[in-house]
């Protein structure tokens, strides 16, 4: 039986009550993404009683996240801590109740399919539109609502997709959306946009959740908060050619089935990522860089000041991050030289 005490004042509110209190905590929900809206959204989930809260990042915590990214403080920055281990952390904290399942890792077709396993919706934290087309086909593929999100500036945008009954993300944006676009490292953004998309993608999620299906919203919500302007827009049909949820031919997944570069580049963080074939042993890599870098090591990374003026972030699932060009070809000299092929 649900805490009575604890989700009192939600179960008074009519459309949940009793019944939807114990469907939330019987249900499982996935958070892709925990920066600014992802820090959110999991607070919402857990607050709200989500038995299971799986939640994957593929970065740590900087300072320069805390003006919007809400779990975390300066303690998590200084110590350079994933944000998946800091914001377990501090969840475990607010909701004991609650099974937390921390992931730090880059979502990517080899694992996006597995991350969906146990849940029954997808939430997006995410930054970029290459890992929410791969939810979306994951999504699409195993038949769970996908809640997408963005925000940059002082505008955001968030849709709910469901298979078998709305278009997908794919038919909404195409399917090659990143030519350069702004993001909140070029233009900014203020913090409150962030939580209004994120509080937005999480009333959504509980009417999937307690399957209050009538008082869903149907469309793409665009909003504007600095000259508060909010426009509305019904979603699309499914485009017949669509290969994740056109009605015309078999079902294919693009995005899943497209073959991992070996480096992205993190659009406006001056920061490439570079993943090798197989994990790294950070013990080793830091005898091996100590002569010739500054390091810094937690259990979870470990950071290197080259001489030549970037840094290299390691994990141990064998990503890099190289900080400090958005050059892939000097990234790759730099890996080449410090970690070796």
């Amino acid at each position: 039986m649900a805490d009575l005490e604890r989700y009192s004042r939600q179960m008074r509110f009519a459309p949940i009550g009793a019944a939807g209190q114990e469907r939330l905590g019987a249900s499982g929900a996935l958070i892709v993404g925990m920066g600014a809206l992802g820090a959110v959204l999991a607070s919402h989930m857990v607050r709200s009683g989500v038995g299971l809260v799986r939640f994957a990042d593929r970065d740590y915590v900087e300072k320069s996240n805390l003006q919007r990214q809400m779990l975390y403080d300066e303690d998590d920055a200084e110590a350079g801590l994933p944000k998946a281990v800091a914001a377990e952390r501090k969840l475990s904290r607010i909701n004991s109740g609650v099974r937390l399942e921390p992931v730090v890792a880059d979502v990517t077709g080899a694992n996006a399919e597995a991350l969906l396993d146990g849940v029954d919706i997808v939430l997006d934290g995410t930054d970029n539109f290459r890992t929410r087309l791969l939810l979306n086909d994951a999504c699409y593929k195993h038949g769970k609502p996908f809640v997408y999100g963005g925000a940059v500036s002082s505008q955001g945008m968030t849709a709910v997709f469901v298979p078998g009954e709305t278009s997908c993300l794919r038919c909404l944006i195409g399917s090659d959306p990143d030519g350069g676009g702004e993001t909140c490292d070029t233009i900014g953004v203020v913090s409150p946009i962030v939580d209004i998309v994120a509080s937005f993608q999480a009333i959504e999620a509980l009417k999937l959740l307690v399957g209050a299906s009538e008082a869903r919203r149907r469309s793409l919500l665009s909003l504007e908060i600095w000259r508060h302007q909010l426009f509305d827009m019904k979603l699309p049909p499914s485009k017949l050619d669509c290969p994740t949820c056109g009605a015309a031919g078999s079902r294919r997944y693009p995005s899943l089935d497209a073959a991992e570069s070996e480096t992205t580049t993190l659009c406006g963080r001056e920061t490439v990522q570079v993943r090798a074939s197989k994990p790294f042993d950070l013990e080793r890599l830091a005898e091996r860089l100590a002569p010739v870098c500054a390091l810094e090591r937690n259990p979870f990374l470990l950071r290197a000041t080259l001489p030549e003026g970037e840094r290299l972030v390691l994990f141990p699932d064998g990503r890099t991050l190289v900080q400090g060009t958005e050059d892939v070809a000097r990234a790759k000299s730099l890996y080449d030289r410090y970690v070796g092929g």
